[in-house]
């Protein structure tokens, strides 16, 4: 191999990104269809209410239903590639079982870990405390709804991807500063959520890129693979299924003691240990010469999937769920404040798992296809470490754009593999100018891309959302 195309591989990483991202648009397609008839179903409830004079409450929950639902289920069909694909891709599980499992996934993470980033945007983005008895903090969640919607349609229609969780934000900034003054808006956690923006892609690609060393180190350069893979393999996947039990275990019950904590979580993990060292020596009396890794690592990948799914669910049902529960509050249907009742979490579950279920498949057999794909290893690191990132964002209460922390950890993963192989070969360092300044400007485009994604995401959303706020309130009279 060229020493040209020897480094190339964070490039072409980054391609596959952006190939991915065009066949999103392609795919979301029926979903932006729908979005531009929810909005007219929207326009139309609020000129009704308008005319009519019809209580405001009913209909503000009428219209936040509506909206809450597309958003969940383009949520569902817009980021279920990011957790299915790579293991479709791989061979790790088939197109239906995987659209099942990460629906699924994506109900657990919203029931029992969406409450801290639901209740972060439901109610600290901007303080509702003094003002929730009367009718404008569930207008302005509609309105922030409304805004999100909005943005999200017109940036798909042209093409251009942005993030959820950075619509929502934006709308709700912007519709409590009209509702409720500037004042009202916690300036100090949109600053915090913001520096989390940027962290996060970063912290995902530092673990990314220290699990692919470990794997090249250990694995896949072993002399002998097979007795390498028993050897680092059967751990790696039995903690993680243990670690990531353990947590699920204190999300259902938060008192437990330390002993029995352990000893439930260590029976999955001792089942994760032994199904993997079943698969590598299967994979082994295949090719007992040198078996391919990705077969090696399918059970890795996929309990990565599931763990991802699982972190997308708890993270993203914030942007349904945390909104949708202040305009219920206005109507008694949500009685205390600050707090996401488990109904709503379950409902914004299962819009995000029905846009999975009906709108994924035709994102996910283009991402995970031979031409957007990552290769197994690569995809497992990057996948397992945007599920880390994600899950610890979300036990915090911040919301985070699961497809940014993605790109971070493929850029973790590019150069942790650039820098195994200057080190096995230093006489490759040299290039070309020409090329060296190619590779800065491809990265530095990647960076800009995501950058200029949340800062011109936010300003937007926060404009849309005052905008419908001042339409909103007009609407109800009030």
């Amino acid at each position: 191999m060229s020493r040209h195309n020897r480094f190339r591989a964070l490039d072409k990483d980054l391609g596959r990104i952006g190939q991915a991202e065009v066949a999103q648009m392609h795919a979301f397609r029926p979903v932006w269809r729908l979005g531009l008839g929810v909005l007219a179903v929207v326009g139309a409830l609020l000129m009704g209410m308008a005319l009519s004079g019809a209580a405001p409450g009913l209909l503000a929950v009428g219209a936040g239903l509506v909206v809450a639902a597309w958003l969940g289920m383009a949520i569902g069909a817009n980021d279920v590639a990011n957790s299915l694909g790579p293991a479709v891709g791989a061979g790790a599980v088939g197109m239906v079982p995987g659209l099942v499992m990460v629906a699924l996934a994506g109900i657990a993470g919203a029931v029992l870990a969406g409450g801290a980033v639901s209740e972060r945007l439901a109610s600290g983005i901007v303080e509702l405390g003094p003002l929730t008895s009367g009718p404008r903090a569930p207008m302005a969640m509609v309105a922030a709804l409304i805004g999100a919607v909005v943005w999200i349609t017109l940036a798909t229609g042209i093409g251009l991807p942005v993030s959820t969780s950075h619509s929502i934000v934006g709308g709700i900034a912007g519709a409590g500063a009209v509702a409720f003054g500037l004042g009202a808006v916690t300036w100090g956690t949109l600053a915090m959520i913001a520096v989390v923006w940027v962290a996060t892609p970063l912290v995902a690609g530092s673990l990314a890129g220290a699990l692919l060393v470990l794997l090249r180190l250990k694995v896949v350069e072993a002399p002998d693979r097979i007795a390498a893979a028993l050897r680092w393999l059967p751990p790696l996947v039995g903690l993680m299924v243990g670690l990531f039990s353990a947590y699920l275990i204190v999300l259902v019950d938060r008192r437990i003691d330390l002993p029995p904590l352990v000893a439930l979580a260590l029976l999955p993990g001792v089942a994760g240990v032994l199904l993997t060292r079943r698969t590598v020596r299967q994979e082994a009396a295949r090719h007992p010469a040198r078996p391919g890794i990705k077969p090696l690592l399918r059970p890795a990948l996929l309990i990565a999937v599931v763990m991802l799914g699982f972190a997308h669910g708890a993270n993203d049902v914030g942007n349904v769920a945390g909104p949708l529960s202040v305009v219920l509050r206005g109507q008694g249907l949500v009685p205390a404040m600050g707090v996401v009742p488990v109904t709503v979490l379950l409902g914004g579950g299962l819009a995000i798992a029905a846009g999975t279920l009906l709108f994924g498949r035709r994102l996910v057999h283009m991402v995970g296809s031979g031409i957007t794909r990552l290769n197994a290893g690569r995809a497992f690191c990057v996948s397992l470490a945007t599920a880390v990132t994600v899950l610890g964002a979300s036990a915090l209460g911040l919301p985070v754009s699961t497809t940014h922390v993605a790109v971070g950890g493929v850029f973790g993963v590019g150069f942790a593999r650039e820098w195994l192989d200057r080190r096995r070969d230093r006489r490759s360092d040299a290039l070309p100018a020409a090329e060296a300044r190619r590779r800065i400007l491809v990265r530095r485009s990647h960076v800009a891309t995501i950058t200029v994604a949340w800062l011109v995401t936010v300003p937007i959303t926060g404009s849309l959302g005052a905008l419908a706020c001042l339409l909103v309130l007009w609407a109800a009279g009030v």
